[in-house]
């Protein structure tokens, strides 16, 4: 660690006279050429570097992290910032802080620029053709200053500096990133719309894009849109983008404009984060390089430091998968062991994690193996994070299935009742407005999305939002009332959101207090699940087959649940006769996506997995994008994998081919 009180004073001592300098954000606001004496650190090396096209000398300030020589076999990331000398100090104190081992790397202004520009606008004056897209309307400013070489200064930095920092340094190739406040925000704009691989992600602090969103918008459609089914249609990027909070509305309308062309992409491969910092143009500098770096941070590490809300479309990327065959003890309630597998069968899942994070698969975020109740294999990719609630989407249902079993477990219901009419269980429905064949309904039939009822969409659209009508058991009552008559012909095997809400319906009804304190004391506090988030339908019920979110760890947890027949440590907190049920192939879904060998339960799936000339039974609980607890229990094996792909059937080739074989003796 470097001394922090001299990095606490540069980071205060920059601060304050970074304020003067009031970044710059056109050619109008070129400063005076007032002298400043520069900082000089001590682990700085200054390297001449010549654009070997334009024949223009330029520095490079260089920054080793503190263990850089104790470790020859490390790669380090590298974050490449511009307008080095205003910069230099802040990203230093704060990388020292939050982001120890990086590489920096500051390109300085042209050195030997013409000495009349020089004296009369200062030593920074060539940023404003290095970094500018665009040449000037005016004839005259434009021949003095000679606007709009951005590409120029891009080959240079790519050609030149990048090729030297890799050739020089053990410099990590998937660990790259640009810093650019102002028109250096601008300049990295362009990078990312022109030659999006120069970097792996983007900090653009208040980019000067004024002028530019069109021409931006331009860059961007010659790129083409973004096809899931293109890896390479992906800008692939990471890019952190702030404003200050009191700029100028003409300054905020074209990067708010920047940022809708980057989000209408619907990029997977691209995380996109805006920040509004406190203060002007200049002001609001030294909080965007702090936050900045912490959100570097984040997206270097896979444990998550960030303290706010995200959206996790803007968690960004992780860099680099994690992967670790020997899992760290974090407390959390689960046992943890090393992968002990036959060689071949530990590179095959090396393999694996590594194409997984190539994308050959899809988006996956995680994926988590466990053997004998101990997690052996962890690892995380894009947007996952060891300690952040990753969305179930339908795996949800599964553990819907789950809280039923418990409440079978305590006696509020039976596993008779399964057979029973759902409406028997509602007592403050009116069966005079049911549909014909209402009491046909069971939680048998729910379970295995049988329950039969047929709405008409476009009626409950209007509805659907009324949150009077719909409370607690109003939502039974309505779907009861809306509902085609229930026959023997319509309750067929019909996936959907209705049945599970039944579900949770007849929980609520029986447990003592509401389904939601009830879901959390009775099932996730005894797992240990407390980082969760657990959305409420309109109806005022937790939601049962959708809008969860929980981390990776968690979901092994309800794995290793099934795996133990309902079992946590000796007590038996699920139903072992509702479990088996609820785990069994009951029906055969009737729908084209689902694979012919795929049988539904209760809310869980079952598939039978050949491995040579064996067989396996498991269960699975399946949420889209990729969210599977999948469990073996011959061979005492539990997998966890989360994601956000459109076509989420793509992991189970690996999962059956590579995994599952591994532990077969």
């Amino acid at each position: 660690m470097k001394n922090k009180t001299g990095v606490s004073l540069i980071i205060l001592f920059f601060a304050i006279i970074n304020i003067g300098f009031a970044q710059e954000n056109s050619e109008k606001e070129l400063v005076s050429n007032s002298e400043r004496s520069s900082l000089v650190l001590p682990q700085i090396q200054v390297v001449p570097k010549k654009d070997t096209q334009t024949e223009r000398n330029y520095e490079l300030y260089i920054e080793l992290p503190e263990d850089y020589a104790e470790n020859p076999n490390k790669r380090y990331p590298v974050l490449y910032y511009t307008d080095a000398m205003w910069h230099l100090e802040m990203l230093s104190g704060a990388t020292a802080y939050l982001l120890e081992e990086v590489i920096l790397v500051g390109i300085s202004w042209q050195l030997d620029i013409n000495e009349g520009l020089k004296n009369e606008r200062g030593t920074h004056v060539s940023r404003f053709r290095d970094y500018s897209i665009s040449m000037h309307s005016n004839p005259e400013i434009q021949e003095k200053y000679q606007l709009g070489q951005a590409n120029k200064h891009l080959d240079f930095i790519r050609n030149d500096v990048i090729k030297y920092v890799d050739k020089t340094y053990r410099t990590d190739p998937n660990s790259r990133t640009y810093f650019g406040y102002s028109l250096g925000g601008e300049f990295g704009a362009y990078i990312l719309m022109s030659q999006p691989d120069t970097f792996n992600n983007y900090i653009l602090g208040s980019p000067t894009v004024k002028d530019e969103v069109d021409y931006l918008t331009e860059l961007n459609t010659k790129f083409g849109p973004f096809e899931a089914s293109n890896k390479n249609s992906s800008l692939k990027a990471n890019v952190f983008i702030t404003y200050g909070s009191l700029e100028e509305e003409m300054v905020v309308e074209p990067i708010e404009a920047f940022i809708k062309l980057l989000n209408d992409r619907r990029d997977n491969g691209l995380s996109v984060l805006k920040e509004v910092i406190a203060g002007n143009h200049g002001t609001a500098f030294p909080t965007t390089a702090v936050r900045s770096v912490a959100w570097l941070s984040s997206l270097m590490n896979h444990v998550s430091s960030d303290d706010h809300e995200v959206s996790f479309w803007s968690i960004p990327h992780l860099n680099n998968p994690y992967v670790s065959q020997t899992p760290e003890d974090r407390e959390d309630g689960i046992s943890v062991d090393s992968l002990s597998v036959h060689s071949k069968d530990q590179n095959a899942i090396l393999k694996l994690s590594q194409e997984i994070f190539e994308g050959k698969y899809g988006n996956y975020d995680a994926l988590l193996i466990s053997h004998k109740n101990e997690l052996v294999f962890e690892s995380y990719y894009k947007k996952g994070r060891i300690n952040l609630p990753h969305g179930q989407a339908s795996a949800v249902k599964g553990y819907t299935s789950m809280v039923l079993g418990r409440a079978i477990q305590m006696g509020y219901l039976s596993i008779e009742d399964l057979n029973k009419p759902l409406i028997h269980f509602l007592k403050d429905l009116d069966p005079k407005k049911f549909t014909q064949g209402a009491e046909k309904i069971t939680l048998h039939t729910a379970l295995t999305m049988q329950g039969g009822l047929t709405i008409d969409r476009e009626k409950w659209k209007e509805i659907e939002n009324d949150s009077v009508r719909l409370k607690g058991q109003g939502l039974v009552q309505t779907l009861l009332e809306y509902s085609e008559p229930i026959t023997d012909e319509s309750q067929t095997y019909l996936y959907g959101n209705y049945n599970p809400m039944l579900v949770m319906s007849v929980i609520d009804a029986v447990v003592p207090g509401t389904a939601q304190d009830f879901i959390r004391t009775e099932l996730l506090d005894k797992l240990g699940i407390t980082n969760y988030k657990w959305s409420t339908h309109i109806s005022g019920l937790p939601e049962a087959g959708w809008r969860a979110s929980m981390m990776s760890r968690d979901m092994l947890k309800l794995g290793h649940l099934v795996l133990n027949k309902g079992k946590l440590n000796g007590e038996q907190l699920i139903s072992e006769a509702y479990l088996a049920k609820a785990t069994s192939g009951i029906v055969r879904p009737a729908i084209d996506w689902m694979p012919k060998n795929y049988l539904y339960g209760y809310f869980w799936y079952y598939t039978p997995v050949k491995v040579g000339n064996k067989s396996f039974d498991m269960t699975l609980a399946w949420g889209g994008g990729g969210q599977r607890v999948m469990v073996v229990e011959e061979l005492d094996l539990t997998i966890v994998i989360s994601g956000h792909d459109r076509d989420d059937d793509k992991i189970m080739k690996p999962i059956f081919e590579t995994v599952i074989p591994a532990f077969v003796k």
